[in-house]
C-alpha cells in the first residue's frame, strides 16, 4: 500500500471498477488509512470500533462455551516450526523471518507468528499430563504476518488482526464435536450480527490447513460474485501431538495422544461487510455491530429549543441504543452524507417545525426511507426499526446470493457461466484431486467447499464424467 494514496474526493461506482470502489469506501469512512510499511494498514477509529463490536460478540461466544483467552509470544524458534512437516511447507512461502537481534545475527532464526499452533503445541507439552488437564478450552486475540504477494485494505494485508483457538482433548469425537462447535459459532455470528449468510461445509483435502485432519469453513459471497472464506475450524486429529510429544495418562494409566483442534475469525470480515452490504453511498452496517447505530441532526439548531430538544433526545435514546449527536455547525446535507457514507443505519432529524408536531423523522440508511415517529414512542420505534434493518440487511444478502447460485453440468456450461453471471457455482465432483486441479486451471475457480446439506444434482462428475461423490460448490475467491 503506498504511502503516497491521495485522499479520495468521491466513490467510485461498483458497477464500473468494483475494486476501486471498495478502496474509496474504506478510505472516505475513515476505516484505514495506509502505512508506510507495504501491504500494511492503520486502522482507524472507525474501523477499530467496527472490530472491537465483532470481537465482543465472538468472545461472548466463546466464553459461554468455557473457553478461556490466553497470549503466546509473536515469535517463533525456526526449530520449533519445524516439528510438524506438512504445516511449515504449507506456510513457509508467507513466512517472516528474525536474523538480528540488535547488531549481532541470531544463532537459530525466529518466525513472526502467521498462526500459533506449534507454540500452543509446547505449551500443551508442557502442561498435560493427565486426563484431569483435558480438556483445554484455550483462544487467543492477536496480530499474525504472512508475507503476501498482492494486498487489499481488510483482505489480504501483511499483518492482520484475529482470534485462533487452540483446543486439546481426550477423544477424536470430541475434537470433532468442538470443530463443528466453533464452526456453528461462526456461521451464527456472519449470519445474526454481520447479516451475512454463510455455506457451510468440509474443505477438499487440497483445499484443507497444513497439517490438518479436516477443515471446515464458512463461505460467503460477495456483491460481485466473489467468494470469501470467513472462517474457519480444523480438525488436527492427533498429528500434532505426535509430533510434540503431547500425551496424557488415560483412567486406565495408559498413556494417549491429545487430539486438537484450532479455529480463526479475522479482520478480512469488515471487507466482507463492507462487500456484501455497501452502495454507492458507502457503507450499510448492520446494527449489531455499527459504531454508532443512530446519529441525531438538528434542522435550524440555532432557533430556539431545538438544541434543548435534541440533548434531551441523547440522554433519551441512548440506553436503548448507541448514538452520536452531531450538532457541529456543518450544513444538515453534508451530515446527511457524511453518516451516509459512514454506513449509520439510522438518521434523526430534528426541528422547529417537529417538535410543535411532538415527532421526529427517522431515515434507514439501506431504503432511505423516512419514518415519521411521535416522541413519545421514540425509543421503542427506534429498537424495533434496529431490529427489522438486521433481519432485511440478512434476507437481502441471502436473496443476491441464492440469485447468484448456480447448477452446471458440463465443464462447457461452468465456464460460460463463471464469465457471464459470477457467483457460486454447485457441480457434482468424483472426488479425484486431478479433477479439481483441472478445474481450476481450465476456469480459475477453486473448491470452496463440500457443503454438509448435500444435493443430488446428477450421478456424474462435472469434470470427468465418472460416478459422483459429492455436490461441491466453487467458485472464484478472495
Amino acid at each position: 500500500m503506498a504511502k503516497d494514496k491521495k485522499l479520495v474526493q468521491e466513490i467510485t461506482s461498483m458497477e464500473v471498477d468494483f475494486p476501486q470502489w471498495y478502496t474509496d469506501i474504506v478510505k472516505k469512512a475513515e476505516l484505514i488509512d495506509y502505512s508506510s510499511v507495504r501491504g500494511c494498514m492503520v486502522i482507524q477509529p472507525y474501523g477499530f470500533a467496527i472490530w472491537e463490536h465483532i470481537k465482543s460478540q465472538l468472545d461472548k461466544r466463546f466464553k459461554e462455551t468455557g473457553h478461556q483467552n490466553v497470549y503466546m509470544p509473536m515469535f517463533i524458534p525456526e526449530s520449533l516450526l519445524q516439528k510438524e512437516k506438512s504445516h511449515v511447507e504449507g506456510f513457509a512461502p508467507e513466512v517472516a523471518w528474525v536474523t538480528h537481534g540488535g547488531s549481532e545475527k541470531l544463532t537459530e532464526r525466529l518466525c513472526v507468528r502467521p498462526t500459533s499452533e506449534t507454540l500452543f503445541c509446547e505449551h500443551y507439552s508442557n502442561v498435560i499430563q493427565s486426563y484431569r488437564d483435558l480438556p483445554k478450552l484455550y483462544n487467543q486475540w492477536c496480530s499474525v504476518v504472512r508475507w503476501e504477494k498482492t494486498t487489499r485494505p481488510f483482505l489480504r494485508t501483511l499483518e492482520f488482526l484475529w482470534q485462533e483457538g487452540h483446543t486439546a482433548h481426550a477423544t477424536a469425537e470430541e475434537a470433532e464435536e468442538e470443530t463443528i462447535r466453533m464452526l456453528n459459532i461462526y456461521a451464527e455470528v456472519c449470519e445474526k450480527v454481520l447479516a451475512i449468510p454463510v455455506v457451510k461445509g468440509r474443505k477438499t483435502e487440497k483445499e484443507k490447513f497444513a497439517g490438518a485432519h479436516a477443515t471446515y469453513t464458512v463461505e460467503s459471497l460477495m456483491h460481485d460474485g466473489k467468494a470469501l472464506q470467513s472462517g474457519t475450524s480444523h480438525n488436527f486429529g492427533d498429528g500434532f501431538a505426535r509430533a510434540f510429544g503431547i500425551q496424557y495418562t488415560d483412567k486406565n494409566n495408559e498413556l494417549q495422544y491429545v487430539h486438537q483442534t484450532s479455529w480463526g475469525m479475522t479482520t478480512r470480515v469488515i471487507g466482507a461487510i463492507i462487500m456484501v452490504h455497501g452502495d454507492n453511498s458507502g457503507l450499510v452496517l448492520p446494527p449489531a455491530i455499527a459504531p454508532t447505530q443512530l446519529v441525531i441532526i438538528p434542522i435550524a439548531a440555532h432557533k430556539e429549543g431545538v438544541q434543548e430538544k435534541v440533548n434531551e433526545l441523547e440522554e433519551r435514546l441512548s440506553k436503548v441504543a448507541r448514538v452520536k449527536l452531531d450538532d457541529s455547525d456543518k450544513k444538515p446535507g453534508w451530515k446527511f452524507s457524511e453518516y451516509e457514507m459512514k454506513g449509520v443505519p439510522l438518521r434523526l432529524e430534528v426541528g422547529p417545525r417537529d417538535i410543535e408536531k411532538n415527532q421526529v423523522i427517522l431515515v434507514r440508511r439501506d431504503t432511505r426511507e423516512k419514518i415519521f415517529v411521535s416522541m413519545d414512542e421514540l425509543e421503542t420505534k427506534v429498537v424495533e426499526i434496529l431490529e427489522q434493518f438486521q433481519n432485511d440487511l440478512l434476507e437481502k444478502a441471502r436473496k443476491h446470493r441464492d440469485a447468484h447460485t448456480y447448477v452446471v453440468q458440463s465443464m462447457g456450461e461452468f465456464k460460460k457461466v463463471l464469465n457471464e453471471k459470477p457467483g457460486f457455482i454447485k457441480t457434482m465432483w468424483c472426488g479425484d484431486e486431478a479433477c479439481e486441479k483441472e478445474i481450476k486451471e481450465e476456469t480459475g475457480a477453486t473448491a470452496r467447499c463440500i457443503p454438509f446439506e448435500q444435493e443430488n444434482l446428477s450421478d456424474h462428475c462435472v469434470c470427468c464424467g465418472k460416478e459422483a461423490k459429492h455436490m461441491v460448490y466453487w467458485g472464484k475467491a478472495y
